[in-house]
């Protein structure tokens, strides 16, 4: 029987795109990532993928996004996001895998039919897809392929240029939601920036001048649109924009950006001389989808506020709203954490409003906080945003405040819907947020960083055979397998005073990582080192390989 699809047009196009042999692609939570010059036959059939998508949910307008976010520059990737916004749908990730993974243009052709039929997809049906791209240099020859891709199959496809991966899903949900009731807001990136500066002017109209922002933009495409952004907010808060070198090879992410602060725990080097004590900066990562905050104090001493700092200001201030605009009996505000969560923010958060845990990775938060009126979640990374249920949008806009105080406050609530990107995890979005906050309680980064006290705590990564056999429940948070070894650490915990240690599998590598904190420093690394040690003999680890630190 003929395939109803475009054979002869896949074909021709496929076969200027072969896939590397020796190499296996894996469609994961952030899509597919790896080393930019591998990629062209993936993008090729992610641009099939993102069309068939779309005429799977009747021509609906799915977003491709082509970045590596916070990796080295010469690493690219790509990833699909689904019409509201939201990350691609968990099965068609199988599908993503087994398309790339197609040795030969006839497998790929097979490979097409075949999820044709089991997804039951009627090829008459109309294909819309917005896709962009970050700075890095791969980028213009990896979005030849992918509307290579497009036009095999004949997709409408809009080129959103060079943006964020925030802005992008900003769009999808515009254009999916236009001349509705829903609707997101104007589906281009000018109608992004003046939703979210506009509602930033609101929230802070009435308040003391802001004293300016010191940005480091990664050298990546947060500079481009942080530059609008600036211009947007005018005389309302100033941004200084650093780490703005985009066309400079080598510089995106090297020593500067969200994942470099967080990891190494300092000042990027290029702000050194840049900031001066008592002031506050951020760092964007390479597509502007974390955000990390950090404050020198009076001495000079470099403080971080990540993202476990910046949940539980943003779900601090928003149960303030709800009780001031008479709304706490009918909205519940949750949070929602992982098991890396640092213990002094979940105890300060627990005090304050309903705290679930989750298993790793961004999928796992946003579904979790979907259950709530208003679900925050931030990973520690400074990945995370504020969900608000469509109920509560609408108890939002209906209700009637009784009291002047109660009117303010509803309208601060309302803004806030406004000027936070709830499709996704949004830098700059979540950076307006944070100076809202602080504009408000009238806070610098000391007072902030004040709320509570972080513990102590160490990550160490141990090197196993088979990281496979490693089986955890609880959120990640125990393991099950191998059997008897969650017994032992839970022995060596109680030795420690305010003592948690987990052990989890890395998604990625074959390591396992152990996270563990204590009251006091040397406890906390002390504990880490011991699980450390105490996982590597377990597992059969070679005693001549054995790490001199573990313990």
């Amino acid at each position: 029987m003929a395939s109803p699809l475009p054979a002869q047009t896949i074909s021709t196009l496929s076969d200027q795109h072969p896939k590397p042999t020796h190499v296996h692609f894996q469609y994961g939570t952030a899509g597919f990532r790896t080393l930019g010059n591998i990629l062209d036959s993936v993008m090729f059939r992610v641009g099939i993928l993102a069309a068939l998508r779309s005429k799977r949910l009747d021509g609906k307008t799915i977003g491709v996004m082509v970045t590596a976010s916070h990796n080295p520059e010469e690493d690219n990737g790509v990833k699909l996001v689904d019409p509201r916004g939201e990350m691609l749908e968990a099965a068609w990730e199988v599908h993503a895998t087994n398309l790339a993974n197609a040795p030969s243009t006839e497998a790929l052709i097979d490979a097409l039919d075949v999820l044709v039929k089991t997804a039951k997809i009627d090829l008459s049906k109309p294909a819309r897809v917005v896709y962009a791209r970050d700075t890095r240099p791969s980028g213009p020859s990896l979005i030849a392929a992918l509307e290579d891709g497009f036009k095999a199959i004949g997709a409408e496809a809009r080129n959103a240029g060079v943006t964020t991966t925030p802005v992008l899903h900003y769009l999808v949900k515009a254009i999916n939601t236009k001349g509705t009731p829903d609707a997101y807001g104007d589906d281009s990136e000018e109608g992004y920036l003046q939703k979210l500066s506009a509602a930033f002017k609101k929230l802070v109209a009435g308040k003391p001048a802001i004293p300016p922002l010191v940005v480091d933009c990664a050298n990546g495409v947060g500079a481009i649109v942080g530059e609008k952004l600036n211009e947007h907010l005018g005389d309302t808060l100033n941004l200084i924009l650093h780490g703005t070198a985009i066309d400079t090879a080598g510089a995106l992410n090297n020593a500067c950006g969200a994942d470099y602060v967080k990891t190494s725990q300092r000042l990027p080097p290029a702000l050194s001389s840049v900031l001066k004590p008592g002031q506050r900066a951020c760092s964007l990562d390479g597509d502007a989808d974390r955000l990390i905050y950090y404050y020198l104090d009076d001495h000079g001493q470099f403080h971080m506020l990540d993202g476990d700092k910046i949940a539980a200001l943003v779900a601090a201030f928003i149960v303030e709203l709800t009780k001031s605009a008479g709304l706490e009996e009918e909205i519940q505000v949750g949070i929602v954490q992982t098991a890396y969560a640092n213990g002094g923010s979940t105890k300060y958060l627990t005090e304050r409003l309903p705290v679930k845990c989750v298993s790793t990775g961004v999928k796992h938060l946003h579904h979790a906080a979907e259950h709530y009126d208003i679900g925050v979640y931030f990973e520690a990374n400074g990945h995370g945003t504020v969900l608000f249920s469509s109920e509560t949008l609408g108890k939002l806009s209906s209700h009637q405040p009784s009291t002047p105080a109660q009117s303010t406050a509803l309208n601060h609530l309302i803004n806030l819907t406004q000027v936070i990107n709830q499709t996704v995890g949004d830098a700059l979005s979540d950076m307006l947020l944070v100076e809202v906050v602080l504009a408000h309680k009238s806070y610098g980064g000391l007072e902030w960083d004040s709320l509570y006290v972080d513990l102590p705590n160490r990550l160490v990564k141990v090197v196993v055979p088979n990281r496979s056999i490693f089986k955890t429940e609880d959120a990640e948070r125990r393991l099950v397998s191998p059997a008897g070894l969650q017994g032992k650490i839970d022995e060596l915990v109680r030795r420690y005073e305010g003592g948690r240690a987990f052990v989890r599998p890395s998604g990625t590598e074959d390591v396992v990582r152990v996270y563990a904190e204590a009251t006091v420093r040397t406890q906390a690394d002390e504990l880490a080192f011991r699980v450390a040690g105490l996982v590597y003999d377990d597992v059969g680890g070679d005693p001549a390989k054995r790490p001199a630190e573990f313990l």
